[in-house]
């Protein structure tokens, strides 16, 4: 019966359990490994030793697997007074090309907890597994495939700093501070045909929603990521409905010109009055709630719409 059942749904389509995302050649669990790798420095906070550590790391990685890597570094001065020493790495992949694809995610992570349940717990700097690390892992598990099949145009991997710092406003302060150094000092002439901007696509629990500011102002590079998910057979993890509005590191660049969208897995946030567990800005942003299978799935994405863009 179950045979028959099978065959009647959707030519064969039923499966009594799940099989692993096959895609691309991506490697998600070398992509957790980063991740992990990452966590094992400690939080990456601005100004602290773990966070000049995972930096110099992200760079020697980095060196090994692109043709450039530029560092750029600038001291901001929070409202507080105190001051941070930040960077961006800048990856390039054939940094000759003049067709160029921009992605970019955050690799700080937050000074304080301040959405834990626990009162007590507040004070403590997030983990950020999902919340940064995740992004980062995936970006060199992503250099690990273009070093050993060169990109025909240019790739750009841009891993910003200190998108976390702050407060998120209205008014935003001391938040999105590597983007917005990128978005003022661009390379000459810059202008990749898209950007994405790859956050918190590690939740062990993948759903990845339109976000509202991207379908708003670059509607065409949502629609190339969402058809390039669903082609993969990844729709269910990729829905085509139009999520919350986010304040997040794409919005310097749109304000600069470029059509860059964000691509967040923001339910890692519950809801008020949910029963789901909240790990966004809490100690429990931890590698266990990374999955090696989320990572290969938008692994795959991300590498799908590069050798895409080269046909």
């Amino acid at each position: 019966m179950l045979v028959l059942l099978c065959a009647l749904l959707t030519l064969g389509a039923c499966n009594t359990s799940e099989s692993a995302p096959t895609g691309t050649p991506f490697d998600g669990e070398a992509a957790r490994g980063y991740v992990k790798a990452q966590l094992d420095f400690g939080a990456r906070v601005p100004g602290t030793e773990a966070h000049r550590k995972t930096g110099d790391w992200i760079v020697a990685q980095m060196r090994q697997r692109a043709d450039t890597v530029i560092e750029q570094r600038w001291n901001h001065v929070t409202a507080k007074g105190d001051t941070l020493p930040l960077r961006n790495v800048f990856a390039r992949y054939n940094p000759q090309a003049t067709t160029r694809i921009l992605y970019l995610t955050h690799w700080d992570s937050r000074p304080i907890s301040d959405q834990a349940e626990d009162p007590a717990k507040r004070a403590l700097p997030v983990p950020g597994a999902n919340d940064g690390a995740s992004g980062v892992g995936m970006f060199i598990a992503l250099g690990d495939l273009l070093k050993r099949m060169p990109p025909t145009i240019g790739v750009d991997l841009l891993f910003v700093d200190g998108e976390d710092y702050g407060t998120f406003g209205p008014p935003n302060i001391d938040v999105l501070l590597g983007s917005t150094y990128f978005a003022a000092n661009l390379p000459t002439g810059y202008q990749p045909i898209f950007g994405v901007l790859w956050d918190m696509i590690g939740d062990a629990d993948l759903e990845i929603l339109q976000e509202g500011y991207s379908m708003e102002r670059a509607p065409e590079v949502v629609s190339r990521v969402w058809d390039t998910a669903a082609k993969l057979g990844y729709q269910r993890y990729f829905p085509p409905r139009v999520g919350t509005s986010i304040t997040d590191d794409h919005i310097p660049l749109l304000d600069k010109g470029l059509r860059v969208i964000d691509v967040i897995d923001i339910d890692y946030l519950a809801p008020p009055g949910s029963a789901k567990p909240n790990y966004h800005h809490t100690p429990d942003d931890t590698l266990d709630k990374v999955a090696a299978r989320s990572l290969k799935i938008v692994g795959d994405v991300a590498y799908t719409l590069i050798t895409g863009a080269q046909e």
